[in-house]
């Protein structure tokens, strides 16, 4: 049983049952899982009151499905992560901002490497930037293909496994490189 108190909030209802499942984990027979939540709404061109009050719905249904794990003793055996399919521009529409590349990714759990920034922090000026690409268009210093095949590997896929997984892998990380892991986030 889930003990851990969850809110009304479909977000963290979507959470514990996330959790129900990972619990029941022994009896439907499965020792590897992978589930996709999803929390819509980030498309605000409009302003950024709804971006906090997304963030703090984020935080409260991650901060609770943590919790979870760590009371049925799992911590140390979920990845929790966020992706996102766009970034934002760095100059505004009026309202807002338009869509760009890149973005933040937070990753969470016992086997994560975590309170550090990873990848390359880009210089944020517009004007002579060579990351921007036109209109406050930033191109991203970390790949997905990196996050992804970081996660991979923890999950169990070789590294000789990635080409399959992740055709683009080779344009930003090889095991011939010299790290033993695409961005070193986890243990």
């Amino acid at each position: 049983p889930i003990t851990t108190a969850f809110s009304n909030d479909p977000f963290e209802q979507k959470l514990k049952m996330v959790a129900r499942t990972i619990a029941a984990r022994d009896i439907i027979g499965v020792q590897r899982q992978t589930f996709f939540v999803m929390l819509p709404g980030f498309d605000t061109h409009g302003g950024f009151d709804p971006h906090s009050v997304l963030m703090q719905r984020l935080s409260n249904g991650l901060s609770a499905f943590s919790q979870s794990m760590e009371d049925l003793g799992l911590g140390d055996n979920v990845t929790t992560y966020t992706i996102s399919d766009f970034g934002r521009k760095l100059t505004p529409n009026g309202n807002g901002t338009d869509h760009a590349w890149g973005g933040n990714a937070m990753v969470m759990g016992g086997a994560v490497q975590g309170k550090r920034i990873y990848g390359q922090y880009p210089d944020l000026y517009l004007g002579g930037n060579p990351q921007d690409v036109g209109g406050g268009r930033y191109i991203p210093t970390t790949s997905t293909d990196e996050y992804f095949a970081e996660l991979a590997l923890w999950y169990g896929a070789s590294s000789s496994d990635l080409n399959q997984i992740l055709p683009n892998i080779n344009n930003f990380w090889t095991p011939s490189s010299g790290t033993s892991r695409p961005m070193g986030f986890m243990s």
